[in-house]
């Protein structure tokens, strides 16, 4: 034994050298560590106001807020993750809603809403500034948005949800940690009891990214887990669809304009007609905006729609802007001025029994787009009250034209009416085609794709332009199909079909030097468009304008009605 005591000295010194030299880098790289995660930091929160979103599995860098135990989104989040219909009245303090049957209108920072009966329907304040930013509660989103959301303290987060699928889950099978990233020394940012439920985002080698119930995102060693199953997220059921009802026909529509200047314009029904046989809208431009505040003025007549509605047709007058000289912003951003234009114009349109409005309303400025769209949603709503069809004007779409945000307008309004022509127009530096077939498809398949099928009318011109280049000029006039080809006729010139254009078109020059050219409108080129038409299924065509066309158009739009 006393032999042996030496050896266990000397065995005990070897391994206190060995605990004191290696034990310290065992520990640095095995222990685990007990650092606790800044979680103001982990969510890039800078005060106890601010609230992190976790956005399905996504911690996004947008910020909710809570004041006064409410929640807020800032407006541009709102647009870009839930809703885009909220309207901002500026001047009038206004934060506006439309359904289809009234829109919701709440004074901008009122603490508490009431119906006019004194019932509170909310206590508390919808909307605030913050500075220049506009907030809005969540829960009023909410009233309007098809998502959920559950809010946790401490720090302050949100889990969101707006679109609900299946899962992966397990739960642990310890008392454990989940920590800020995969490994034992990474800071902890929340611990978790046996038996919790964490969903799997991504699975790893030894450790998994996963999502607490409470809406921290990090990892856990997959050892800590026992077998994973797939769950269904359920989708909140406090939240209905708002159902829009449509005046749009079961039968293709055939309108046609009808330039009108002054009531005496009106007796001129029977000549633009005079040929039509395959028509059953037609539009008079009765309304013109006479100012900023909203008044126009009228051609409409009671002897005009019975004569319309003699022949067949339905009445939806034009209401336009291009008239007179018109701040299209100064009276659309208005929310009262807006109100007084819908009720008398509505006034007008039941007065003379008229069948629906066609709103032509261009030229708009980028940030007049809101505010127009905002019109129709306003004015689709007596319009669906009284059975009127609404119809909207459109340009073909391009990028520095989608303020007219179409989409939109197929959900409130009945029609959007591609207008599918001046693809060169009068101040084009070069000379072409008014309504090419190329730019024609790319029209209607562009706004198909926005807009419901049946929704969407396509316009053709019943005119062509006569261009002449002389030098670095450029000009040109605007001719109907008759005129086009009687000058075509009085220079003895062959007209070839352009199958670029899909168009007949012909050339010229004159003894003064001008290079005229012309791509003509016709039959021919009207039963390509509407092959166009028939292929992407639209909902009818329309023509600008009426009495400009020659009598054989008739026969092809007839084949297109299936008349």
């Amino acid at each position: 034994m006393k032999k042996l005591i030496p050896v266990i000295i000397a065995l005990g010194l070897i391994t206190a050298v060995v605990y004191y030299v290696f034990y310290p880098e065992y520990q640095e790289r095995y222990e685990y560590s007990d650092e606790r995660a800044d979680l103001m930091q982990f969510f890039a929160l800078t005060d106890e106001t601010e609230v992190a979103i976790i956005l399905h599995d996504e911690v996004i860098p947008e910020k909710a807020r809570l004041w006064n135990g409410t929640y807020y989104f800032d407006l541009a989040t709102v647009y870009k993750y839930f809703n885009t219909r909220f309207h901002v009245d500026e001047r009038e303090g206004l934060l506006l809603y439309s359904l289809p049957d009234f829109t919701d209108r709440t004074e901008i920072g009122t603490a508490v809403v009431t119906t006019k009966d004194g019932d509170v329907i909310r206590a508390y304040s919808v909307s605030r500034y913050e500075g220049d930013t506009l907030y809005l509660a969540v829960d009023f989103v909410k009233e309007y948005t098809h998502f959920s959301y559950q809010a946790f303290r401490n720090p302050g987060r949100m889990q969101v949800y707006t679109e609900w699928g299946d899962i992966e889950v397990a739960r642990v099978n310890r008392d454990t940690a989940v920590r800020h990233r995969g490994g034992v020394k990474s800071e902890v940012l929340t611990d978790i009891k046996r038996d919790s439920k964490l969903i799997i985002l991504e699975m790893m080698e030894t450790w998994a990214k996963v999502k607490t119930e409470d809406a921290f995102i990090g990892y856990v060693e997959i050892r800590r887990l026992g077998n994973s199953y797939v769950e269904r997220l359920v989708p909140p059921t406090d939240y209905q669809e708002p159902y829009f009802a449509s005046q749009t026909r079961e039968h293709k529509i055939s309108m046609g304009w009808h330039y009108v200047a002054g009531l005496a314009g009106n007796d001129t029904i029977h000549e633009v007609t005079r040929h039509v046989d395959g028509m059953n809208v037609i539009s008079p431009t009765w309304f013109k905006l006479t100012d900023n505040e909203g008044n126009f003025s009228s051609f409409a007549s009671s002897s005009y729609i019975r004569t319309a509605r003699g022949m067949g047709m339905e009445v939806w007058a034009l209401i336009e802007n291009i008239t007179n000289d018109i701040d299209m912003f100064e009276l659309l951003s208005s929310t009262s001025k807006r109100e007084y234009l819908i009720e008398n114009l509505i006034a007008v349109v039941l007065e003379y029994d008229i069948d629906g409005i066609n709103v032509d309303f261009e030229d708009l400025r980028p940030d007049t787009g809101p505010h127009f769209v905002q019109f129709i949603r306003e004015l689709s709503i007596p319009c669906r009250e009284h059975g009127l069809v609404l119809s909207v004007d459109n340009y073909v779409p391009y990028s520095f034209n989608e303020f007219y945000n179409r989409a939109e307008q197929g959900v409130f309004a009945d029609y959007v009416v591609i207008m599918g022509y001046d693809e060169h127009y009068r101040g084009s530096t070069t000379a072409g085609s008014v309504a090419s077939i190329n730019f024609v498809e790319h029209g209607i398949k562009a706004t198909v794709a926005q807009v419901p099928a049946h929704k969407v009318i396509n316009g053709v011109p019943f005119y062509t332009r006569i261009w002449e280049t002389k030098g670095a000029a450029v000009t040109s006039q605007a001719v109907g199909m008759e005129l086009a080809w009687q000058w075509v006729a009085n220079r003895n010139l062959t007209p070839v079909w352009d199958e670029e254009t899909c168009q007949f078109y012909t050339e010229h020059t004159n003894s003064e030097g001008g290079f005229h050219q012309v791509w003509l409108e016709d039959s021919e080129s009207l039963r390509v468009r509407l092959n166009v038409m028939d292929a992407n299924e639209v909902g009818g065509v329309a023509f600008w304008q009426l009495g400009q066309e020659t009598a054989d158009v008739w026969e092809v739009v007839r084949e297109y009605l299936d008349w």
